[in-house]
């Protein structure tokens, strides 16, 4: 008994998750392209343009203000740029001592970037990112003993390790923390529902061929009841029947014999057909009863022809090659398949079998003499043996014509490169 997983689908029941999966669904999708990375920097750069025009600030720190939210426009084909807009955040906020609220949504993105594609791991992007702050807060603490600050004390020498002085560093490496950890476990995620999409993936892969080896099973079971008692019995009576009968002329004896030999090889070939469809494409645990044919038995199978009131003759031109077995086994069905539609639908007719041997190209022709195509547009020989000539035609990449010949009769040709 199999069972089916099928990928995670939004619930389709009455309450709120099918709306909001749709909706992180087309967040996801929307976050994903290409112009979500430039219209949020267009975005935060015009808000940036507006915040410095309201709080005037240097020219450095404007440059820094600027750099870090239109470097966000590269982060989706370069997230290495999150360096960057992290210290052109930084070099704005050491500068003026006021961080923009365009610097540190820039820099919280920027942060997010670095965590969320791993451009290091977040064990060596926080403390690289703490000791940045410490560097800032150390420049800030060196401008307040020097020039003083609003509400704070003048420093004493002693007074620079207070830590109520560093409490900008505290809060940049709590930030930073949280912006690259937010990234590390979207990014986590991500690659969950990959592998679980991955590993789903595979296991309906293999309960397809599972179904698929049951079905060559089944197959191989109704092939074995339906034909492989027949075709035995058909053997069986036709070999008793020359010992039977002991007033049988010299060919009918022959004829009865031939009838056996076939339906013997008929029954070696079926057991090979089921022992293909019970093990799948592994054909090296095939049991091969008897080796593939190929062009090297056309001569027999002409015979067998002739053996039964059928009249052939085969013309072979150009330089022999050989063949990859592929080539050879189809070249001898197609040949086979159209004798066979010879003695059915034009029995007593003459069949001329053409083999070509051309530079990369194998011809075999097949033509006869007899009524040709049914005239009244009717199924006439286009049955099964024609569709599985063509088949065996298309998989070698070549064509296969049939229909009445030039000089009348019916005509089988294929082309077969190699």
């Amino acid at each position: 008994m199999t069972r089916t997983i099928t990928p995670d689908r939004p619930a389709t029941g009455p309450g709120a998750p099918p709306t909001d999966r749709t909706l992180r669904r087309r967040l996801r999708h929307w976050t994903a392209a290409p112009t979500y990375a430039w219209l949020t920097a267009a975005g935060l750069t015009l808000f940036a343009v507006v915040e410095l025009a309201l709080v005037p600030a240097s020219a450095v720190t404007a440059f820094g203000v600027v750099l870090c939210t239109a470097s966000l426009a590269l982060r989706a084909a370069w997230p290495a740029v999150g360096f960057l807009t992290v210290g052109a955040a930084l070099l704005s906020f050491g500068t003026d001592g006021n961080m923009a609220y365009a610097t540190l949504a820039g820099a919280l993105i920027g942060c997010y970037t670095l965590g969320r594609h791993r451009v290091q791991h977040p064990a060596v992007l926080v403390p690289a990112g703490s000791l940045a702050s410490l560097t800032v807060n150390l420049v800030h603490i060196d401008r307040w003993a020097r020039d003083g600050s609003p509400g704070l004390p003048a420093l004493q020498g002693a007074d620079r390790f207070s830590p109520g002085l560093y409490a900008e560093t505290l809060v940049l490496t709590v930030m930073i923390l949280g912006a690259v950890s937010a990234g590390d476990a979207v990014r986590a995620r991500e690659e969950t529902r990959h592998t679980r999409a991955a590993a789903q993936s595979r296991l309906l892969d293999m309960e397809r061929r599972q179904a698929a080896e049951a079905e060559r099973a089944a197959i191989a079971r109704e092939l074995h009841d339906m034909i492989a008692h027949s075709v035995s019995v058909i053997a069986v009576r036709a070999e008793s029947a020359t010992y039977t009968t002991p007033d049988l002329s010299p060919p009918a004896r022959d004829a009865f014999q031939e009838i056996a030999g076939t339906a013997r090889s008929s029954m070696a070939e079926l057991r090979r057909l089921l022992g293909v469809l019970r093990s799948g494409d592994d054909t090296e645990r095939a049991p091969l009863t008897a080796p593939q044919p190929s062009l090297a038995g056309l001569d027999a199978l002409l015979d067998q022809h002739r053996a039964v009131g059928g009249a052939v003759e085969l013309r072979t031109s150009g330089e022999r090659v050989a063949l990859p077995a592929s080539w050879e086994l189809s070249a001898y069905r197609i040949v086979q398949e159209a004798l066979t539609n010879a003695r059915r639908h034009a029995p007593g007719t003459h069949v001329v079998v053409e083999l070509h041997h051309g530079p990369r190209l194998l011809t075999v022709r097949v033509t006869d003499d007899g009524p040709g195509p049914d005239p009244s547009g009717g199924a006439g020989r286009a049955g099964h043996g024609l569709v599985g000539m063509a088949e065996r035609a298309s998989l070698l990449g070549g064509t296969l014509t049939a229909g009445r010949g030039p000089a009348g009769g019916f005509l089988v040709e294929a082309e077969l490169p190699w």
